[in-house]
């Protein structure tokens, strides 16, 4: 079981341990010997559950921020996004991604992902280690064009990976000029 799954799995137990009721002497007595003070310490004691919630969150995200940094360090770090414009040419299905000839990604979206991306948003495909040099990455989009037509392109990218992270954007839009999409792979500066 790796680090991960451990932190999980402790993480996990945690939070379904403080979910649980807690039963005391007090709660066994029946209703007419509870006096006032007993209600103030239940109402004290769930204020220091949700404390110890919210500490278990806070420590699980930084847990995930600590685990990212030791598996893909800044200086190897290659991360590839996708984006879209417009849409109009097509509507995206899938994106697999080749670095290297080999396939380090393969994804298939749904319609409110590809809608997301249509209204702007930035979807990160791929984060992984990649030693400095030469490197050639290689995108196929499959999806409808026009027509309601069954569509798949590529695109590829030549590109220097040097010391420090590599950004690098699969861009997707619309050329008005021959009623068609056009598939861009850019590197982030």
């Amino acid at each position: 079981m790796n680090s991960r799954n451990s932190a999980n799995h402790f993480l996990l137990a945690l939070v379904l341990m403080l979910g649980m009721p807690v039963t005391s002497p007090a709660q066994e007595q029946p209703a007419a010997v509870i006096d006032g003070s007993d209600n103030r310490e239940f109402r004290s004691l769930d204020d220091d559950i949700q404390d110890l919630k919210q500490e278990v969150l806070a420590l699980n995200r930084d847990l995930f921020i600590l685990e990212e940094e030791l598996l893909f360090p800044a200086n190897t770090q290659v991360a590839v996004f996708v984006s879209m414009d417009v849409g109009t040419f097509f509507s995206l299905d899938s994106v697999q991604i080749k670095l290297d000839d080999k396939e380090v990604s393969n994804y298939l979206y749904t319609e409110r992902e590809a809608k997301a991306l249509l209204n702007g948003g930035v979807h990160r495909i791929y984060l992984g280690n990649l030693r400095t040099g030469k490197h050639e990455l290689v995108a196929f989009f499959t999806g409808k064009g026009t027509h309601d037509r069954d569509y798949r392109r590529g695109a590829s990218l030549q590109f220097e990976k040097g010391v420090g992270a590599k950004f690098v954007e699969l861009k997707i839009s619309d050329r008005q000029s021959k009623l068609q999409p056009e598939f861009v792979i850019e590197e982030w500066e």
